[in-house]
């Protein structure tokens, strides 16, 4: 008797085994998604209704959310977290389209040079990061008062990282630098996978660069633009470590983020259930950047 197949001539039963390997081989990958995120998701969510302490673990429901309307740390954390965020995506995502336009179309050894000069700080660790930026900031001994200085842009010393108005700036920067070199890479790559024939084709016709690259380029590279906006977006609301290892959130708060928030409530003050309740606020405001971020750039999506 002749077995079953299906539309492609594969067997029902050799089809199954090979959906029951597949699985197999999914099986841990599946195991460590739901051991290790959608379970602490869910502990988050549940414990953010909880007095969690060390001492107590009292239902309270929301009540940690209404203390969070009313703390003033929580909202500076929060507005300086938006200063982070709509200071430094738009920067990375122009400057590094502007960085690939340049470089892509280069000998193979100069587009590779720029692309590891971009890409070294980030590989680099964050903490040798630190120190060199921590230098460059230094009040007394650092190259930036010095050339501000002699350059006559200042009168005196300024202390970048010690002054509430000019620290979150600072903090700015250094992000910036770090988060531009994945966006140039994945840029160049798309660009050069844009097709040839398109742009030849128009500047024949005498379309300008400007013009060539509106029309033909920038709707080819949107599902690059879209990733780099959104990774982008996820990663400066998650701005942590610069934060600890530069100013800790000073001075007065004014560098401050919902993350080290979190973190000074989880691990220093032990509010386990507040800290989450932060984590909560802060992944729905990330999925709803990020929806926004979808909705605007899907109908110039073009695959």
């Amino acid at each position: 008797m002749k077995s079953k197949t299906n539309k492609y001539g594969i067997s029902h039963a050799i089809q199954r085994q090979q959906n029951i390997v597949s699985y197999i081989f999914l099986a841990p990958m599946f195991v460590f998604f739901i051991g290790f995120v959608l379970l602490p998701m869910a502990m988050g969510i549940v414990t953010s209704l909880f007095n969690y302490t060390m001492n107590d673990f009292s239902f309270i429901g929301l009540k940690n959310y209404a203390e969070l309307i009313k703390d003033a740390v929580f909202q500076r954390a929060l507005w300086n977290t938006f200063i982070i965020v709509i200071g430094s995506v738009p920067l990375v995502a122009i400057f590094s389209l502007w960085v690939a336009s340049v470089i892509f179309d280069k000998p193979s050894g100069i587009t590779s040079f720029f692309r590891g000069v971009f890409y070294l700080p980030v590989v680099t660790g964050s903490v040798a990061v630190v120190v060199v930026w921590k230098w460059i900031f230094n009040k007394y001994a650092g190259i930036l008062n010095y050339l501000c200085t002699s350059l006559r842009i200042v009168d005196s010393n300024v202390d970048w990282l010690g002054s509430p108005s000019t620290a979150i700036w600072c903090i700015l920067a250094i992000l910036f630098t770090t988060s531009i070199g994945q966006p140039i890479v994945l840029y160049i790559a798309a660009l050069g996978n844009v097709d040839k024939s398109l742009t030849e084709a128009a500047e024949v016709d005498g379309a300008s660069r400007l013009r060539t690259f509106w029309q033909i380029k920038w709707p080819a590279i949107m599902p690059t633009t879209l990733y780099i906006v959104v990774i982008t977006t996820i990663n400066s609301f998650q701005c942590f470590a610069l934060i600890q290892l530069l100013t800790s959130g000073g001075p007065v708060n004014s560098t401050n983020t919902v993350m080290y928030y979190l973190y000074q409530n989880a691990f220093s003050l032990y509010r386990y259930g507040y800290a989450n309740a932060m984590g909560v606020v802060l992944a729905i405001i990330i999925a709803l950047f990020s929806a926004v971020q979808f909705r605007v750039m899907k109908s110039d999506m073009d695959y």
